[in-house]
């Protein structure tokens, strides 16, 4: 990529019959967002070409062969897949199931070789996904294992940012996996986070209780007395800003999580639901702690509502700036951690002064 260009996003489609398409189209079809970055959607130009026709929007898909001609400027398109799709909205059809993932595998693909810089993606549907080749409950799990480092679920918005030790767990399973080493994990991948892709030098973290009121010294559970605060402990006294374990209720109703740069919840709901209450529409969700950069709305596949033109793009666009902005702020980190500034120190003079 030539330095004065812009950023290259790369665009999986999500499950083609839910809202996925409508959103990347429509917010590309806005000419001023190909000023910011170039897209790259993985998907199939004449299923793009006729979902376009669909809503009515004016906008020119650039069909691409490879990907190293990519046109700065233009909506790029390249095939995800060669067969024909007929979309039935709101339906679960494993064949949309199949192309989204197909969509998926060739973007991780492109971004593990850099032919892109960051990748946004559109909801999929975790059941309609599943296959012998796609085991995952998620992106983010297919991600941790495609792409280098620890994988945090990491929400994000300018509300409130909010990282999950289990994510897509059943709750009664979640208690169990939070061992001293998964909460080290976690915790240290979102102080990575926060200094490398937000810029904040010395992050402050909660982390939430396992158990109502956290436990209420062993009364209500035991795992927040005997795993979470001795662990929170030994990493402050390591130098780590983090704290807790909070009780959830209070934390959030109170607005404490406002004198914190993150909150490192116990499992799924407990973060998300706060999350969405506060942020719904402009929240972001980014996996954190890996070697690339992917975001994605804070939705899902809205199946009640496609095909019916009602989508909200906010979501959608949020997550490309969000991906663009960690992008950026990632590069000017490594240049900063590569090469320090020299800090010159001017000895005084010692000439004598005239009065």
């Amino acid at each position: 990529m030539a330095k004065n260009n812009p950023i290259i996003i790369g665009i999986s489609a999500g499950d083609l019959n839910g809202i996925g398409p409508e959103i990347v189209l429509k917010s590309f079809a806005d000419p001023r967002m190909l000023e910011f970055c170039t897209p790259v959607v993985f998907a199939n130009i004449k299923f793009l070409t006729w979902y376009k026709k669909e809503l009515g929007l004016e906008c020119h898909l650039n069909a691409l062969s490879d990907l190293s001609q990519v046109n700065h400027g233009k909506i790029n398109v390249i095939n995800a897949w060669s067969e024909t799709f007929e979309v039935q909205y709101g339906k679960v059809d494993p064949k949309a199931g199949f192309l989204a993932i197909a969509s998926l595998k060739k973007a991780v693909n492109a971004l593990k070789n850099n032919q892109i810089d960051a990748l946004v993606t559109a909801p999929i549907d975790k059941k309609n996904s599943q296959s012998e080749e796609f085991k995952f409950p998620g992106h983010t799990d297919y991600l941790a294992q495609e792409l280098g480092g620890s994988a945090l679920m990491f929400m994000v918005s300018e509300e409130v940012r909010v990282g999950l030790l289990t994510d897509h767990v059943p709750v009664k399973d979640a208690p169990a996996r939070i061992t001293k080493e998964l909460i080290r994990q976690k915790a240290a991948a979102m102080m990575a986070s926060l200094t490398q892709d937000f810029g904040i030098t010395r992050p402050k973290i909660a982390v939430l209780g396992v158990n109502p009121h956290s436990g209420d010294q062993g009364v209500i559970g035991s795992e927040d007395q005997e795993i979470m605060a001795p662990t929170i402990n030994e990493m402050r006294e390591e130098g780590a800003l983090i704290y807790g374990p909070y009780p959830a209720d209070g934390f959030f109703g109170s607005g404490q999580y406002k004198h914190f740069d993150a909150v490192l919840a116990a499992y799924h709901d407990q973060g998300l639901i706060p999350f969405k209450t506060l942020s719904f529409g402009a929240g972001v969700n980014f996996t954190a702690g890996l070697n690339a950069v992917r975001t994605s709305p804070d939705h899902g596949t809205a199946f009640d509502i496609a095909g019916k033109d009602q989508a909200n793009i906010s979501s959608f666009k949020e997550a490309i700036f969000t991906a663009l902005n960690i992008v950026r702020q990632r590069k000017m980190h490594q240049k900063l951690t590569e090469a320090p500034l020299e800090i010159s120190v001017k000895k005084p003079s010692h000439k004598k002064k005239h009065h």
